[in-house]
């Protein structure tokens, strides 16, 4: 190895970083230490300092809003009968039989004259066709064991099987035959396996710190359902709650992943600057456009349970909370792009390493966006496929509230991912070549190294 023709005199560059000659392949190799895969130096104290100045006060003031908000669980209300807001049970069919719908009146409808409608062919199908006999035995609650009907017509999406787990509704109020309905089929089975598979995936390639990983997300949820949902519910405003609570997972998820190091440190920052821009963005182009956020059946549900909810910021918490995962990705990225560029090149100032990552940050960008805009829109496949069928123009299907409110989630959320390149590659780029790590200057100074005019930048003094 080279190092051992070194003069005795002359000190040995400190570990971690990469020896300039060979800073064009990246990874050192006239020298007697791997550089270009283990983890950045560590930077200075002072420097960690001045990180730990900002952050601990955002951080203090984060967990003390979330105190100060903390809900103590979703507010009682009486159940409405209506949608999701129904007691349900689990049960089984136990019993499942062919029968002609016409003997168990199906249907209450009487075949129309054109049966070329598709109200015509589902009325004559539920009177001439063969329908489901279904027997089904509540499992839980307190009428555990009981037994009821259950007709289902051929032209039904949902059809069911023998043997199958389903979900029943219980009205009280209604007759007693026909208190129980069935409303959906039992998936906890085949989700809990997926949800398996998805963790050992994980694990097995990530190890540790895919078992972090999953550890943060756990966390992430339960920020989401114990204080975010409830708070909301409460009466708090959706905006500062969903500040607050992304803040929260944001500082927990990215500490856990990647470590309490100042690499970690900018990426929060650059994280946290780009929600503020997506929040500023929501709020302006949601009231511009006069989006209520009451789209839905389910939205329509929420407004009637609870009327005290703004639901236009309800809408612009859901478009934060919806930017925070791929705005981590963008910033943890970009800010490890910086170090390892400054770990291959010490000398590289910060111009230097904004250009080279801000190159780096254009490829991320194009991709991430991609992404971002093809999830929205396969989430709102059916919506979009509806205005299809309708004929609808494009400006006449972007006018509609229920599109109107995913273009505005996607553009800002957008927005706030491509910002967040050169806000995060920035702050990084001030951040890692301000650092002057102890021995870096006694390094640099060493006469006889061929390096001078390279190492310039470190020699210089405070």
């Amino acid at each position: 190895m080279t190092s051992s023709t070194q003069p005795p005199d002359e000190p040995a560059e400190p570990t971690g970083h990469t020896g300039h000659g060979d800073a064009d392949h990246g990874h050192g190799h006239a020298h007697g230490h791997s550089h270009g895969h283990g983890p950045a130096a560590p930077v200075s104290k002072h420097l960690r300092k001045v990180i730990a100045a900002v952050l601990i006060p955002f951080a203090t003031a984060v967990f003390v809003g979330m105190a100060v908000l903390w809900p103590g669980g979703a507010p009682a209300h009486e159940r409405s009968g209506v949608g999701f807001d129904r007691q349900t049970e689990q049960g089984r069919v136990v019993r499942l039989e062919q029968v002609d719908c016409k003997s168990v009146n199906a249907s209450q409808v009487p075949p129309t004259a054109n049966p070329s409608t598709p109200e015509g062919r589902e009325a004559q199908a539920a009177q001439t066709g063969q329908c489901k006999k279904a027997t089904v035995e509540v499992g839980t609650g307190r009428d555990k064991g009981r037994t009821f009907i259950e007709i289902v017509q051929p032209g039904a999406p949902r059809q069911l099987a023998d043997g199958q787990e389903v979900v029943v509704a219980y009205a009280p109020d209604a007759p007693r035959d026909l208190q129980y309905s069935v409303i959906d089929v039992n998936r906890k089975i085949p989700l809990a396996v997926l949800a398996g598979i998805f963790a050992l995936v994980v694990v097995l390639v990530g190890r540790m710190r895919g078992l972090f990983a999953l550890i943060a997300l756990v966390i992430s949820f339960a920020v989401l359902t114990l204080f975010i949902l409830p708070a909301i519910l409460q009466g708090s405003n959706p905006l500062v709650v969903a500040i607050i609570g992304a803040s929260a997972i944001m500082l927990i998820a990215l500490y856990l992943c990647h470590g309490l190091t100042a690499r970690t440190s900018v990426a929060v920052l650059g994280t946290l600057v780009s929600l503020l821009l997506i929040g500023l963005l929501g709020s302006v182009f949601i009231d511009w456009a006069f989006l209520t956020g009451n789209t839905d059946d389910n939205t329509g549900l929420i407004h009637g349970l609870y009327p005290d909810i703004d639901m236009s910021g309800l809408l612009l918490a859901s478009i934060i909370i919806g930017s925070l995962g791929v705005l981590d990705d963008v910033t943890v990225t970009q800010t490890s792009a910086v170090w390892e560029l400054h770990h291959a090149d010490p000398a590289m100032g910060p111009r230097s390493l904004y250009r080279a990552a801000i190159r780096i940050g254009r490829d991320h960008i194009a991709s991430v966006v991609n992404t971002l805009v093809l999830a929205y829109a396969g989430a709102a496949l059916p919506l979009l496929l509806l205005f299809s069928i309708a004929n609808s123009s494009v400006g006449a299907v972007a006018n509609s509230e229920l599109v109107a409110v995913e273009i505005v989630r996607t553009l800002v959320g957008s927005i706030g991912l491509v910002a967040s390149v050169p806000v995060t590659t920035a702050l990084a780029a001030l951040v890692v070549s301000a650092d002057r790590p102890a021995g870096a200057t006694a390094t640099t100074a060493a006469p006889g190294t061929g390096r001078g005019n390279r190492g310039r930048g470190r020699r210089r003094k405070r």
